[in-house]
């Protein structure tokens, strides 16, 4: 799959997803690593917006606080923010050779090779937790706002259902019995062979 030159012979795009909890970043992060492919983030690049809104998103856990979810509420009004970001993703699948850690590109970029992390509300309740230092109950509450507020964004701006549908989908992996290692490495085993070609 690689030249000489030790790159790829074709445009490699894998779209990681799932909703928060599923460990959908971590997982985007390491295989970028791996293939020695680009990494771009959607989230973090709409916490550069907010910053350039005024708020202050470089705390742990920023998405599931109030300055957080208040965003995510100005986001419902108003779509460019997400529409900037989506142009700018759609604009590096294109170039190809690169990890997008995105809730939509699986829906809007018809190409590449798509994987989505089933996780139970439960479990991602537990991984918030244990990521940002809140309560249960507060883990809970946001995400149960986040993911409401989020679906009726991409409902309204492109018509999918994030996290019901899941037809774009090469690959669905359950991960609550799974932990980050065995995930990655379920991830690679699929992508090797069905991306890369590799027995």
């Amino acid at each position: 799959m690689k030249n000489r030159g030790g790159e790829y012979t074709k445009k490699v795009v894998l779209c990681i997803s799932g909703m928060t909890g599923s460990g959908k970043s971590t997982v985007a992060k390491r295989l970028a690593a791996k293939y020695g492919l680009g990494y771009f983030s959607g989230g973090n690049s709409l916490k550069a917006l907010a910053q350039e809104e005024g708020y202050n998103p470089d705390v742990r856990g920023w998405w599931e606080t109030a300055p957080g979810l208040k965003f995510l509420q100005q986001r419902m009004g108003d779509p460019v923010f997400d529409k900037r970001i989506d142009e700018k993703l759609l604009e590096l699948a294109e170039e190809g050779n690169v990890v997008l850690d995105s809730w939509t590109m699986p829906w809007l970029f018809n190409e590449g090779f798509k994987i989505w992390l089933e996780a139970s509300p439960q479990v991602r309740a537990k991984r918030v937790v244990k990521r940002d230092g809140i309560s249960i109950e507060e883990a809970v509450k946001a995400l149960r706002e986040k993911d409401e507020k989020t679906r009726k964004i991409y409902k309204s701006l492109y018509g999918f259902d994030l996290g019901h549908d899941l037809s774009p989908f090469n690959l669905v992996l359950a991960t609550d019995d799974l932990d980050p290692d065995d995930v990655f490495h379920a991830v690679c085993l699929v992508t090797d062979r069905l991306v890369f070609g590799e027995a």
